[in-house]
């Protein structure tokens, strides 16, 4: 492999992982600050896509941005209302969700699987001919979302420091105690989830535009690998850090896990097995500690049947 593939496959490894680094920060504020497992991910994911393809399709690729975004806030508030006011469980309500936004994606595309849009101008088209003719030509796809990224991640940052985003996180580490600080649990729920679903619509459309295409299975196991980038990040960025450098952890968590992808794929992984290591990479990385700390009292275990067996 030359050093120019190299730089090539980490420059692409760098866009997919910050394409995705916006669902990774979903899942920071639904699952790190909220205690909210929400798995309509996929669906909201590919939500976002279908709709930023089909805004982007019609020529208004700047528009699709915060159309993606709110039709993931819609499937956020969705999510919402069945946990808080209708007495579904979390789990259960994401799965329903997740599993109703199949047929909507597909209503949405007139039912078809998929849309190509390689004669659709998109916001990374615009970009690459803005840049035309400058050194900075070859990497507009990495500029403009390093861009997108860093905004989101100041106004997440943001979001949480104020008086709604400090309840939110209140509503995660105690409901009860926000509930009798006359906090509704159920309003900073909703507003959580429908920010976190807006954040992963807007992931999904950013990759749509990005591939030139959009399918309908391209969300299909993005909630494992986001789940597996934020705990990747959290081995780096500690739990009792601020807040930003744990956005950044998250950021950095998903750039490397795409990072890993692509190794993997280089040397000839089969391209099936790439989400049983997510898997496996999520089962490491949540029982690791626990693990750790089980450690010692295994050897000892060990060493004292060890030595009654001696005996």
């Amino acid at each position: 492999m030359t050093f120019d593939k190299i730089l090539a496959l980490g420059q692409t490894a760098m866009e997919l992982g910050l394409i995705n680094s916006l669902t990774v920060l979903s899942l920071f504020l639904s699952y790190s600050m909220l205690n909210v497992c929400d798995l309509s991910t996929d669906g909201c994911y590919t939500l976002g896509a279908a709709v930023g393809a089909l805004v982007a399709i019609a020529g208004y690729p700047w528009l699709s941005l915060p159309a993606a975004m709110l039709v993931g806030m819609i499937s956020g508030f969705v999510t919402a209302t069945l946990q808080t006011r209708m007495g579904v469980q979390s789990l259960l309500a994401g799965i329903v969700v997740n599993t109703a936004l199949y047929s909507v994606n597909m209503a949405l595309t007139g039912n078809k699987a998929t849309l190509a849009m390689n004669k659709t101008t998109t916001i990374f088209s615009m970009a690459k001919n803005l840049l035309k003719g400058t050194p900075l030509a070859g990497q507009s796809t990495l500029i403009v979302m390093l861009i997108v990224v860093a905004l989101v991640v100041l106004l997440l940052c943001f979001f949480l420091k104020t008086k709604l985003g400090l309840a939110i996180r209140a509503t995660g580490s105690n409901a009860d105690m926000v509930r009798s600080s006359s906090i509704n649990p159920t309003f900073t729920t909703t507003v959580g989830l429908c920010v976190s679903n807006a954040f992963t619509g807007l992931s999904g459309c950013l990759m749509a535009q990005q591939a030139k295409s959009f399918d309908i299975n391209m969300g299909s196991g993005m909630v494992t690998v986001a789940l597996a980038s934020l705990l990747i990040g959290g081995v780096f960025i500690a739990k009792h850090k601020p807040i930003p450098l744990r956005a950044v952890g998250a950021v950095l968590g998903a750039v490397l896990f795409r990072i890993v992808y692509a190794l993997a794929l280089r040397f000839n992984m089969p391209a099936f097995m790439l989400k049983a290591v997510s898997s496996i990479i999520v089962v490491l990385a949540i029982s690791g500690p626990y693990l750790r700390q089980q450690l010692p009292l295994m050897i000892r275990r060990w060493k004292a049947s060890r030595e009654g067996r001696n005996a």
